[in-house]
């Protein structure tokens, strides 16, 4: 069995490695991040597009006339909060 010992060689070795990998990830992220980030926007904008392209086709067929009623409020405003009184700022 051998055992290493920890010298100067082993920590400068060790902290090359650590630097080269460092390196090597950034120049990756450079290189593949504008094609991954595209490929991923362009996912998340097909997936709009089709939500919205189901909306719209479910919703009204061609030549329908679809006409919106407002529907009826139950709820009366209380008028015995108070009286409404009009102001203006003087300078």
């Amino acid at each position: 069995m051998i055992i290493h010992q920890a010298g100067p060689m082993t920590l400068l070795r060790t902290i090359l490695i650590i630097l080269l990998v460092y390196y090597a990830i950034k120049f990756l992220a450079k290189l593949f991040g504008p094609y991954l980030l595209k490929k991923a926007v362009d996912k998340v904008q097909k997936k709009a597009q089709q939500q919205y392209g189901e909306k719209q086709s479910s919703t009204v067929k061609e030549g329908e006339t679809i006409i919106d009623k407002k529907p009826n409020n139950s709820k009366q405003s209380n008028n015995s909060v108070g009286e409404y009184v009009d102001f203006e700022e003087i300078d």
